[in-house]
């Protein structure tokens, strides 16, 4: 076992369900998570950053259990991995920090020892852990991706996403849950919203598909989950229903939230009267927001240079991916 050989992989954020597409549409973002991994005598697990905190040290880390997983599929036994993690993608606010540990974990581990393990079985592991294909596929694979999945097996279609699109990334400050999300759910919805959702999801993908950005303001539209979670998210309907008329393309809860993104024509000229209203309006609410303007990430994971020494030196990391139009803050 090749207790030098180390591999860094990048895995862009993601967002999911642009509304109406729930646990089906994904969309990688140009925010990362960054994984060193190696075989060692004994397993240690060094966190770098402040969106790392409260992450588990040990064997319990769920990176080093993903990738044991694969080892185990290989039928590699090595228990004991050296890991380094950074990462700008904050956990718990609907921007996929899970979904891209579980990939960057499935991709190191693959590529430490020599990628037994094709695309496809990669992207079925990492959908039966996530317990939906929409994250895990735009870290995987980057672009837009559109997926279903019966419990057995998922499926698959990526599309370029258009060169205007801009996103507006409003984080509150408090964190949610995924499961409390979940949990406020209802078990069944009248048969009228399904019709919506499926008549809005489907148009909304059309759109996407065809470069027809007008038609985002009338697809981005749902009742199957974002009704429901407004109760634990002041504020999220104003911003939902009043995006359009302060210059948006459409507005949705990322994935199960708090995070709120905001489609945008990067062309357009409303962009800074957007960005403050949307703060203003969670400022009445007395909600604290971050917000970044990020890209539809065209790339997903990949196996990069180890140009720099882990801890490496992030901000001249950032700079050289800036000027090549792959990293935003």
């Amino acid at each position: 076992m090749n207790e030098m050989k180390k591999i860094r992989v990048k895995i862009p954020a993601s967002t999911a369900n642009l509304g109406p597409g729930f646990d089906t549409i994904g969309m990688a973002l140009d925010l990362y998570t960054w994984i060193e991994m190696s075989f060692s005598e004994k397993t240690k697990i060094h966190l770098y950053g402040e969106n790392l905190k409260g992450v588990a040290e040990d064997k319990n880390n769920l990176i080093y259990q993903v990738a044991q997983r694969v080892l185990l599929k290989a039928g590699v036994k090595q228990p004991n991995l050296e890991i380094s993690i950074y990462s700008d993608i904050p956990l718990t606010r609907g921007l996929g920090s899970s979904a891209s540990a579980i990939v960057g974990a499935l991709i190191a581990a693959n590529a430490l020892i020599d990628n037994p393990l094709s695309d496809d079985e990669l992207f079925q592991m990492a959908t039966t852990i996530e317990n939906h294909p929409d994250n895990v596929g735009a870290s995987l694979f980057g672009g837009l991706i559109v997926s279903n999945w019966n419990g057995i097996r998922a499926e698959y279609i990526r599309i370029e996403p258009n060169p205007q699109l801009e996103i507006l990334t409003v984080i509150p400050e408090f964190e949610l849950a995924t499961q409390k999300s979940r949990d406020i759910l209802p078990d069944q919805i009248p048969f009228p919203d399904a019709v919506y959702n499926v008549s809005h999801s489907s148009l909304l993908v059309a759109a996407l598909c065809t470069g027809k950005l007008e038609l985002i303001q009338h697809a981005m539209k749902d009742r199957l989950h974002q009704p429901y979670r407004t109760t634990l998210i002041p504020g999220m309907k104003t911003i939902l229903d009043q995006a359009v008329q302060h210059g948006a393309l459409g507005a949705a809860l990322s994935g199960a939230g708090p995070t709120l993104v905001v489609l945008v024509d990067r062309n357009s000229s409303e962009k800074t009267n957007l960005e403050d209203f949307v703060i203003s309006h969670f400022k009445r609410e007395n909600i604290a927001v971050k917000t970044l303007w990020l890209n539809p990430c065209q790339k997903g994971a990949q196996v990069i240079p180890q140009q720099h020494s882990f801890p490496f030196h992030i901000e001249k990391l950032k700079e050289e991916a800036s000027m090549k139009g792959e990293f935003k803050s």
